[in-house]
């Protein structure tokens, strides 16, 4: 891949307006709005009465009132303002993608700045707003100025406030530490408990013809924001993460600063949410020149199997040369481009406090591996290697480990552990990506925070864990056919997500036991095998680690699928959709699209328009559940169909079940 630029950039209107800051004129400098191009979406402002804004979407008013207000470590509250002037602006700018859900992307949005002054204190802070056809994104800032040279943020109050009691899908995270695993539970807003710290995004149903998430965009030198049930009521309101040694501070910068975007997606379709580019336009484009070693593609991961014993191969699989070159094969077998070498290759990461191990060196290895070598022997075959790392480790020897790795010709690493998001480990974050690309390495976050959308601007951070996947299906039975189907429309729809997807061991909910209670000790999962299939298309992830092992790919219907479904898109559609209830998604790579689909527990029959195609035939090669699919969720069927832009097809997917399927023309 070449550097990708900015096509095209039209900015239609540049407005200042200079208003005589008096009292007669507050009343007319007090209220003002900002319409989103197609006018559908239409975001006011007043200041009259504390600083607050609604959003107006298809002529009903999702958000009303809702205050913001920021809090100062001096203990100085900032919310009551006077404008001092404000700037309107429309753009409409095309730019491409280095890989992600489509490649052309067009970021057109009006914005309004209001340059505002607080009345008591005399601090300047301005007010950005960007109205989407898709959404809203709104910011402040703190110029620089003699009153504040140096920011101390103790708190964020932005308020979310609906004007009724809306059905929403929210993780609790419990505490700031944390790995952001949990369930998306449907709940009424009013249901959040003030003790709850709800993770972004919040996905709401506010009607059967509106449907929002509510998030952020563009973290960068900030701290991540969480979600708290405010005292009014139908109200959610930002929590930033504090410092960890510090919890009366939030943010420390030098002024000028801004933060990142309140994000408030909308739709009239749930698969609107999941098609919306919005997240990626609120970051800053493409910081590299050169972007061609960055390759996108699937991979190999030994560590779901790991110490359990391979049949075909007639050894133990564990932290050693020879499971690493057995899953490189397999790897290579199935034409993909990486292998995932897992913790340990350097010794124990962990002390006995749960903390990173300082004994250990990661620019070393332990005996029985050696990471050059299977780097040449990976090579030989056309794979490339990723190296597993604790945060704490990489921390402490970045500067020493980065340049050695690309010595050694490792493709990227994987950095584990953080379980964080305050602005201390934000910034961890960027270093990483920053000086990773500096040695041509890719990087994998797990342990890790959502998305915000930087891979616009960092595409070398290929994806990122912050999920309830596969993994979990080793020690708890909460990995369900509905979690998976609801992900698409929670987590899943801000970007890169490393579920490691594709178990090939299908049971149903009943039959599920857990990693060590198995027969043979191996991990299942509580789908069909073409829920499992569809993963790869429903889920994005220019990284897709499979996690299953090379005796099992081997085994049954659905590892043509694997070998042939790519990681990146030019395109994307969405098919049918219902939060929480099923997903179909076509995707387009080259000439070739894919589709997969997923249900809940409910078995239904999914009915498919193909418009999106072109002129001509095309030929579905469809992997879909068989009759019995209900009691043998291992069971798939394998058809060809020939289709036309003109037709349709039902589908139908059992209990948990899915499906996957390829369209070429003819």
């Amino acid at each position: 891949m070449k550097s990708r630029c900015i096509k095209t950039v039209y900015v239609y209107v540049v407005t200042i307006l200079l208003l005589t800051i008096v009292t007669s004129c507050n009343a007319l400098v007090g209220f003002t709005k900002i319409n989103s191009p197609d006018a559908n979406i239409i975001t006011e402002f007043n200041v009259e009465n504390e600083l607050n804004y609604s959003v107006i979407f298809s002529g009903d008013t999702i958000l009303a009132n809702s205050k913001i207000s920021l809090q100062l470590t001096n203990g100085t509250t900032l919310k009551n303002f006077e404008v001092l002037n404000t700037e309107v602006k429309s753009v409409k700018e095309d730019w491409e993608r280095v890989w992600g859900k489509r490649t052309k992307v067009t970021n057109s949005y009006n914005e309004i700045t209001l340059h505002l002054k607080e009345k008591e204190a005399g601090i300047l802070v301005d007010l950005y707003c960007r109205a989407y056809n898709d959404g809203v994104g709104i910011r402040y800032g703190f110029p620089e100025q003699n009153t504040l040279n140096k920011l101390e943020l103790a708190s964020e109050q932005t308020q979310f406030a609906f004007t009724g009691d809306p059905t929403v899908w929210r993780a609790d995270y419990e505490t700031y530490k944390s790995s952001q695993e949990q369930e998306f539970k449907q709940m009424k807003l009013s249901e959040i408990t003030p003790e709850a710290l709800v993770g972004m995004p919040l996905t709401v149903q506010v009607s059967d013809s509106a449907f929002a998430v509510i998030t952020e965009a563009n973290l960068t030198d900030w701290s991540g924001a969480f979600l708290k049930a405010d005292a009014k009521p139908h109200t959610m309101v930002t929590k930033l993460t504090p410092y960890p040694e510090n919890d009366s501070v939030a943010v420390i910068r030098n002024t000028p600063a801004v933060s990142p975007w309140r994000v408030i997606m909308l739709s009239d379709i749930p698969g609107g949410l999941i098609e919306s580019d919005i997240i990626n336009n609120l970051n800053e484009p493409l910081a590299y020149e050169d972007v061609s070693w960055i390759q996108p593609g699937a991979s190999a991961w030994d560590w779901w199997w790991s110490n359990k014993y391979a049949p075909a191969a007639d050894f133990e699989l564990g932290a050693n040369q020879e499971t690493y070159k057995y899953y490189v094969d397999l790897a290579a077998e199935m034409g993909w481009e990486y292998q995932i070498v897992d913790w340990q290759w350097y010794g124990e990461p962990f002390a006995e406090d749960g903390g990173p191990n300082p004994e250990v060196d990661i620019t070393t290895y332990i005996d029985g591996i050696d990471i050059p070598e299977l780097v040449q022997y990976a090579k030989s075959k056309n794979v490339k290697i990723i190296l597993w790392l604790h945060w704490g480790h990489l921390q402490k020897q970045m500067d020493e480990a980065l340049p050695l790795y690309e010595k050694w010709g490792a493709a990227g690493i994987k950095v584990d552990f953080m379980d964080r998001q305050d602005q201390e480990m934000v910034n961890f974050y960027h270093t990483v990506i920053k000086k990773a690309a500096e040695h041509h390495l890719v990087v994998d976050f797990h342990g890790a925070y959502k998305p915000t959308g930087v891979t616009r601007t960092y595409p070398n951070l290929v994806t990122r864990e912050g999920v309830l996947g596969n993994e979990n299906n080793k020690w708890s039975d909460r990995v369900t056919p509905e979690h998976n189907v609801t992900l698409a429309f929670t987590r899943g729809l801000l970007g890169e997500m490393d579920y490691t997807p594709v178990g090939f061991r299908n049971v149903t909910p009943d039959e599920f036991k857990l990693e060590g209670e198995t027969e043979d000790g191996s991990p299942l999962v509580q789908t069909t095998r073409c829920q499992q299939l569809a993963m790869p298309v429903v889920y994005e992830s220019v990284f897709t680690v499979f996690c299953d092992s090379p005796d099992n790919y081997k085994m049954g219907i659905g590892a043509e699928f694997l070998q042939k479904v790519p990681t990146t898109w030019n395109d994307t559609k969405v098919l049918a959709a219902q939060v929480g209830d099923y997903i179909a998604i076509a995707r387009s790579n080259g000439n070739t699209w894919y589709i997969g689909g997923m249900t809940d527990a409910t078995e239904r029959t999914l009915n498919l328009n193909f418009s999106f195609l072109g002129d001509g035939s095309y030929k579905l090669t469809l992997f879909k559940d068989a009759a019995d699919a209900n009691t043998d969720p291992m069971h798939a069927e394998r058809q060809e169909i020939t289709l036309t832009a003109k037709d349709s097809l039902e589908i139908h997917v059992a209990k948990g079940g899915g499906f996957a399927g390829y369209i070429e023309k003819i």
